[in-house]
């Protein structure tokens, strides 16, 4: 079927803002029209459709399952025009920009290095966001990452996206090097609730295994606690105090080679879930993407046999 010569290009900008939004008013005002007009716009998309895109309620604005759908097509769709002028108008026919979003657990080592060598081998410029899973897969949905690396398989938003597995990783628990716990054997691991704790955000994957762990050895969690994806305010935290940071080995496998944090012998191996890169199965990865996709296979493979 051919597609609607009716369905103009405002439709799909003031589509993916109130999306990406969940709200007229807001998108309104990042496309620069009133919210009745961008009211209109969506009610004239939703009949050349034929579907209702948007569910409304004191709550805020939310895809129904249509909308869902069309959101998959209709965000790489802009964005690839986008990149097509972009790239003329940078006469740049090879595209050296790669857009890679960035969960904390692959901040500290996996990306860097990964980045270091296909800038080695390529001119690529790397633009890098980083936050929670939720944001950047929904960024991943409508075109404005090429890719997002990490711990993600845990999360709603993958559905409908690509996950290829690189490594597991596994949790761990650090503390500074002359914390109290270093001294002689742990014994009863209910210590650990004497002490503040560095924690992720409550919803992402590694929190789910802290809280299982926790439960497991019957530790209550205290209340003295920071929470947080930033690997560096964690480890400038724990450098500063008596807390113990719940952490995934890739965010601080250098800081315990160097001896600035050590790991606490627990005698147990507690699982971190499945490291891997995500994409976007409607929309084609670019070049870059798919020289950094091999890297980062690269690298996997190192951290997998030990020699990295």
């Amino acid at each position: 079927m051919n597609i609607d010569h009716r369905i103009k290009f405002r439709h799909l900008l003031c589509f993916l803002e109130v999306a990406r939004q969940r709200s007229f008013a807001k998108a309104a005002d990042l496309v620069a029209v009133s919210q009745p007009a961008i009211s209109k716009t969506i009610g004239e998309l939703e009949e050349l459709l034929g579907a209702r895109l948007f569910e409304r309620s004191k709550a805020g604005v939310s895809l129904t399952p249509a909308g869902d759908t069309f959101l998959r097509y209709a965000g790489p769709c802009v964005q690839a025009l986008r990149d097509g002028v972009n790239t003329l108008r940078d006469h740049d026919p090879q595209g050296g920009l790669l857009r890679v979003g960035a969960l904390s657990t692959v901040e500290s080592l996996l990306l860097p290095e990964a980045v270091l060598r296909l800038q080695r081998e390529h001119a690529v410029t790397v633009s890098v966001v980083t936050g929670s899973s939720a944001h950047l897969l929904a960024q991943l949905k409508v075109g404005e990452l090429d890719l997002v690396v990490g711990r993600m398989t845990d999360s709603p938003e993958i559905h409908g996206l690509a996950f290829e597995h690189l490594y597991s990783e596994a949790m761990t628990l650090v503390v500074r090097p002359d914390h109290p716990l270093l001294q002689g054997d742990l014994g009863d691991l209910r210590r650990l609730a004497d002490y503040p704790l560095v924690l992720p955000l409550a919803g992402t994957t590694i929190r789910k295994y802290a809280d299982s762990f926790f439960v497991q050895w019957g530790i209550p969690l205290t209340a003295q606690r920071l929470e947080t994806l930033s690997p560096a305010l964690s480890r400038r935290y724990v450098a500063s105090s008596e807390a113990i940071w719940v952490a995934p080995r890739d965010a601080v496998r250098l800081d315990i080679r160097a001896g600035e944090l050590v790991e606490l012998a627990l005698g147990i191996q507690e699982p971190g879930g499945s490291v891997g890169i995500c994409t976007n199965v409607a929309l084609p990865l670019p070049l870059a993407g798919q020289w950094f996709c091999t890297v980062l296979r690269e690298v996997a493979e190192e951290y997998a046999n030990g020699d990295t």
